[in-house]
């Protein structure tokens, strides 16, 4: 049995996705349906069963658990806006620590989520400590357990243990995130509300638009987990993102052609889409001056030496991708 944590979330529900496209059903999802809504993304994949999380962390402390194959750590709190910092650590850092050390106690493989975050407003983002400084709670929960998984490997770890630090990841399932939703998502949702989409504008010496992140697509982020996977062999804490820093403009410009080649329309050019108001402005806002990462590129290094050799969609591909499976998905009118 594969435990994933998480499993009625974003990537969680993805990672659920994967397992079965392998034939793999034989899954403890966990997670915490007190939002209730997140049951489709559970209902959309095959799991054998399921554990709320806090019934699953008691048994993890009893060791009242079945035979388990491997965990896939995705449950945490993602809201990078969060301040309750008793909360975060706690179920971002202490149910970690407790799952690693049963893991490790009983020989399982163990892939967790780390995140970008804990290199904070960079400018570089290699997996050394000399370029980690999270800027809020969240990140330092993240970043805390990736120097205690650095201090364990140091002494010998007895089973596989592998942080994944996500970047930007877009995608399925993530309808109820919220703010803390992908800018694809908003970007489609802008456009179909109200027929444009919304950017920042120029700052920080980046021109209207061209603030550049490392977007990754939530299929890719599933290649990468199923990869260390199959390669228990392999520890450590790798980068999870395309080592490709787009600009946003790239993101509204494959969102708003791919919705107007739904409704038989031409695709347009930067330039045009911005000519026809398709794509709008908006001041920098104040307070994110200061706070605001303009600039994420993964250094992809340490992954490609770990093995994985696939390639990742670029924006224009993987986003025009998930526009049409959130349009199928939803039935969404495209009527011009």
């Amino acid at each position: 049995m594969i435990v994933v944590t998480g499993a009625a979330g974003f990537i969680g529900s993805n990672l659920v996705l994967g397992l079965n496209r392998r034939g793999r059903n034989d899954i403890l999802a966990v997670d915490d349906l007190s939002d209730g809504d997140k049951f489709v993304n559970l209902a959309a994949g095959q799991v054998a069963d399921y554990l709320d999380r806090d019934d699953f962390r008691r048994r993890v402390a009893e060791g009242r658990l079945p035979r388990i194959d491997a965990v896939l750590h995705q449950g945490a709190c993602s809201d990078t806006t969060e301040r309750n910092g008793r909360y975060m650590m706690d179920n971002n850092y202490r149910v970690t620590l407790e799952l690693f050390e049963y893991c490790q106690a009983q020989g399982i493989p163990f892939i967790y989520a780390s995140s970008a975050a804990v290199y904070g407003a960079g400018p570089v983002y290699a997996e050394h400590p000399a370029n980690e400084r999270p800027l809020n709670v969240y990140g330092y929960s993240k970043l805390l357990f990736d120097q205690v998984l650095r201090a364990r490997m140091a002494q010998g770890l007895a089973a596989q243990a592998v942080g994944l630090r996500y970047f930007n990841v877009y995608g399925p399932h993530e309808q109820h995130k919220g703010r803390m939703a992908s800018v694809a998502f908003h970007n489609m949702n802008q456009f179909l509300a109200d027929g444009h989409v919304r950017l920042f504008g120029g700052w920080d010496g980046y021109e209207d638009g061209g603030q550049s992140r490392d977007f990754i697509s939530v299929e890719d982020v599933v290649a990468v987990n199923l990869h260390f996977l199959d390669n228990p062999q392999v520890s450590g804490i790798f980068n999870c993102g395309t080592g490709r820093a787009q600009p946003f403009n790239d993101v509204a410009m494959a969102v708003v052609n791919t919705l107007r080649e739904a409704r038989g329309k031409e695709t347009l050019t930067l330039a045009q889409l911005v000519e026809r108001g398709l794509i709008h402005y908006i001041p920098f806002p104040e307070d994110l001056k200061g706070r605001y990462q303009s600039y994420t590129q993964a250094d992809v290094t340490r992954l490609r030496e770990a093995g994985f050799q696939a390639p990742m969609r670029d924006v224009a591909t993987g986003v025009a991708e998930y526009v049409r499976q959130w349009l199928l998905a939803t039935g969404e009118d495209t009527r011009p």
